[in-house]
């Protein structure tokens, strides 16, 4: 499993503008629910720190695999939703990694270790 994270640092001259603007990066990938083929998981979070180095939103997102990630790179709601939310963004922070790579092992070894 890949999981896909994305956090937004959005337009805005007030705190009143910022939550719009966040709402409505909620909305709009909240929207790709059950669209994309290989994503498991979707769900949209808002800050409300208001500390300075935190971001707005953020976006995680689970896929099947790596090929399912990079269709959906390329999805045409995926691409909608990009491209509705224009400039919207200042800022764009990204990671991506395999989601519970070791956890399966650790659970054999430790399932042998009590059958041992």
């Amino acid at each position: 499993m890949i999981r896909h994270i994305v956090m937004w640092r959005v337009r805005g001259d007030t705190p009143t503008e910022r939550l719009a603007a966040s709402n409505r990066v909620k909305t709009s990938f909240e929207g790709l629910r059950g669209r994309i083929p290989g994503m498991s998981h979707l769900e949209v979070g808002l800050d409300h720190s208001r500390v300075d180095y935190s971001c707005d939103a953020v976006l995680v997102t689970e896929f099947d695999s790596q090929e399912a990630l990079e269709a959906y790179a390329s999805h045409p709601e995926h691409l909608r939703v990009r491209n509705e939310l224009g400039d919207l963004r200042t800022a764009r922070f990204q990671v991506d990694y395999q989601a519970n790579a070791g956890a399966g092992t650790e659970r054999k070894a430790e399932v042998l270790h009590a059958k041992a």
